[in-house]
């Protein structure tokens, strides 16, 4: 990421306040009459282009003004100062952790909330068998292009999936997989694993040991994904960018919720902040995702999370997930743990 001098991390925030909060693309001239940056428009307009070409804004159309990147939202939300939400704010959201007496209601409740006041989507998802663990995780050869990993689990299941191997796999490959397994995996809780980078071996155990840690990693997702919780899809139908192609953006929701990509995106870590690209499912490269864990005592629950456009408001979105899962994570640990 290019660095960028004064005048320009000035220009940059101006651009990005003026689209988050007007969603139209914004030249020179205007930044200089509403800003008073004390340059004239021309030196702004150059200013412009430069950010453009280093990747931080983009123009829509040759005629256009500019809008933000993702990268520029990007080096936006790194410099971010944290701040506190609203007392009214804060009163709402700590009366929606508080109220549930169960746990899916405390969190339908606490979504809803969270989304009213956004007027973005609020989603929640739980976590199934949080302190589930890996007892051990071997690989062994059964023939020619085939190896058989087994999991066992510290409740005492065992789970099993053939993995492909690579041509000119060798014994002592799959003896350095397993070398690799035992100290990246044993041990370790089956969340964490779910959301972990597969281990660097260089050589010829490489594919092996990614083809073996995609299966680890099915395997803790499919034992430990809970459900997901989701309030205020009527909210993303009023964004302008979304507003033009309501029917567009029906399905693509529903693609979302029903299926596992929306959970993927809201579980994924440990970053807090994930735009547009940043994204792996294509589905969501027009979207950003702002997400913090909640807790009942040292476990982790689930994660709260707001969706909504890239162009969101990111410094009252933030501290205002961060408060809910703290309120969450209170209520949660008082009532369960």
């Amino acid at each position: 990421m290019s660095e960028l001098d004064a005048r320009k991390q000035t220009i940059l925030h101006a651009v990005i306040v003026e689209y988050v909060t007007h969603a139209e693309p914004i030249g020179s001239e205007a930044l200089v009459q509403k800003y008073g940056l004390g340059v004239k428009s021309a030196t702004v307009r150059n200013e412009l282009a430069d950010l453009s070409d280093m990747g931080y804004l983009e123009q829509p159309h040759t005629s256009a003004g500019r809008i933000p990147s993702d990268l520029g939202y990007r080096f936006y939300v790194n410099r971010l100062q944290p701040s506190e939400p609203g007392q009214a704010d804060r009163q709402t959201l700590n009366k929606a952790a508080a109220d549930g007496d169960a746990l899916q209601n405390l969190l339908k409740d606490t979504v809803r909330a969270l989304s009213r006041i956004t007027h973005l989507l609020g989603v929640a998802t739980t976590v199934r068998d949080p302190g589930l663990s890996v007892k051990s995780a071997i690989l062994s050869s059964v023939g020619p292009g085939q190896a058989l990993f087994v999991l066992l689990l510290s409740n005492g299941q065992v789970e099993n999936r053939m993995v492909e191997c690579p041509p000119g796999m060798t014994l002592e490959d799959v003896g350095r997989v397993n070398e690799v397994l035992q100290e990246a995996a044993n041990g370790k809780s089956l969340r964490s694993l779910a959301r972990a980078k597969p281990p660097v071996e260089p050589g010829p155990a490489e594919r092996l040991l990614t083809n073996v840690w995609s299966a680890l990693k099915a395997i803790s997702r499919d034992l430990t994904r809970g459900k997901l919780i989701t309030e205020g899809e009527e909210f993303m139908f009023a964004q302008p960018e979304f507003r033009r192609d309501a029917h567009t953006l029906a399905d693509l929701l529903n693609e979302l919720i029903e299926g596992d990509v929306l959970y993927e995106a809201v579980s994924a870590g440990p970053e807090t902040v994930t735009i547009g690209r940043e994204h792996r499912h294509e589905q969501l490269h027009q979207l950003s995702v702002v997400r913090r864990a909640f807790f009942v005592g040292d476990h982790e629950a689930g994660i709260i999370a707001l969706v909504g456009p890239k162009r969101m408001a990111y410094e009252s979105g933030i501290p205002l997930v961060n408060f809910t899962a703290n309120a969450l994570s209170d209520s949660l640990t008082r009532f369960y743990g």
